[in-house]
């Protein structure tokens, strides 16, 4: 499906990873911005304004559940849908995602198409 140039926000600090995943969704017509640490993540939020954040858990500086939980108990970036990407397939991560505000919970893969598709899907809610 082409977009028309909704932003997300990639914050990865596995390089090859994000830019595998940023081309993929540039290629869909999606504008990608990507972070590499949870600091610098949230800064992006603030700047870039994304409609879409997908981040990792174990980032340097401020960790993935932390950040969920900064964009999601702030008044001006709550209604941002939160997707947790990660390696990380431990039920006490996903549980924790969810209380943090997530909106969604995806294990790492390399299949790209997974990933579009919760994209698409929690896009497609908030148009």
């Amino acid at each position: 499906m082409e977009q028309d140039g909704r932003r997300i926000l990639i914050i990865e600090d596995n390089v090859a990873f994000c830019k595998m995943l940023k081309i993929r969704l540039d290629s869909r017509g999606y504008r990608t911005q990507a972070a590499t640490n949870g600091l610098e993540g949230l800064a992006a939020v603030r700047q870039f304004n994304p409609e879409l954040v997908v981040t990792d858990i174990l980032l340097p500086g401020l960790d993935g559940h932390k950040l969920c939980r900064m964009i999601k108990f702030d008044r001006n970036f709550k209604h941002i849908p939160v997707i947790v990407l990660t390696s990380r397939d431990l039920d006490a991560d996903e549980e924790q995602a969810k209380r943090c505000g997530a909106d969604a919970f995806i294990i790492k893969t390399t299949r790209a198409e997974i990933v579009i598709d919760v994209i698409e899907k929690l896009l497609a809610k908030t148009k």
